[in-house]
């Protein structure tokens, strides 16, 4: 089964399967990984980057997706390419000697999931290829609002809009008052509704980020929350992704929780 990802971004790891060359890891960042793999193993006259050029056949073996921009995501591999030079993964030791490249990545990746401003983020680490498959070790698994997932997955089309189209795709519900501060809703771009079929809650953004944040007062982003109207537990990324008209991957993510927001774009890595 493939699972499609409206707005994806991604960041993946490919793995060299040439004798000559076995082992070795490539990180990259692609916004369609069926496409990207194959323009890596046609080389760079196909589009492919200059350090898999020639030393394919390489395999697409783990995608880390969910961002909420490609800014994020291009953030987030230059720090799996350079994480010694990344301030946030300072408390990384460098590769052992025993330590493979693939160990090593794993390794890498698995701080990287646990540490601000990645660890609100409403990521999913999943694994293209089994038999690559590798798990946490223990104290670094990652947060529980980010899910381990398996099996394909797919950029999904969307369909173009006309210019003066509403860039949310949400069913439409009434501007109405604001939940939380209860003023009139004048810009509903700039609002969120729950997701749950009998809830009409809408709500500012920055309110509901509000709201969502008295319990974590010193941080800048949401991860989950009470929505004010239907007391359910509902996560961040899944009314960004609802925001946004992304309903493919909302169950998949809404069952093992994530977060997400634009506001990730303006902090510092």
């Amino acid at each position: 089964m493939v699972v499609e990802v409206e707005n994806f971004f991604g960041v993946y790891m490919l793995y060299c399967t040439n004798p000559k060359f076995k082992g070795r890891i490539y990180i990259g960042f692609t916004v369609n990984p069926e496409r990207r793999i194959g323009q890596h193993n046609g080389g760079r006259q196909r589009g492919g980057a200059k350090r898999t050029s020639g030393r394919g056949p390489w395999e697409m073996v783990l995608i880390v997706h969910g961002f909420p921009s490609d800014i994020a995501a291009l953030r987030f591999e230059w720090a799996w390419q350079h994480p010694h030079s990344s301030r946030r993964l300072s408390h990384v030791s460098r590769k052992s000697k025993r330590e493979s490249s693939l160990d090593f990545h794993w390794r890498v990746l698995s701080h990287m999931l646990r540490v601000a401003p990645w660890s609100r983020l409403p990521l999913t680490a999943r694994w293209l290829r089994q038999e690559y498959r590798q798990d946490f070790q223990p104290g670094l698994e990652p947060p529980l609002h980010m899910p381990v997932a398996f099996g394909s997955v797919r950029a999904k089309k969307t369909s173009s809009k006309d210019p003066g189209e509403e860039h949310s795709r949400s069913p439409e519900r009434p501007s109405g008052r604001c939940r939380v501060c209860r003023k009139k809703i004048q810009m509903p771009a700039h609002s969120l509704s729950c997701f749950h079929p009998t809830c009409t809650m809408t709500s500012h953004m920055t309110c509901l980020a509000q709201e969502f944040l008295k319990t974590e007062p010193t941080h800048l982003l949401p991860v989950e929350g009470t929505c004010p109207s239907c007391k359910n537990q509902v996560l961040w990324g899944s009314l960004i992704r609802y925001k946004k008209g992304c309903y493919g991957d909302l169950e998949e993510i809404t069952s093992a929780s994530a977060s997400q927001s634009h506001w990730a774009d303006d902090l510092q890595l």
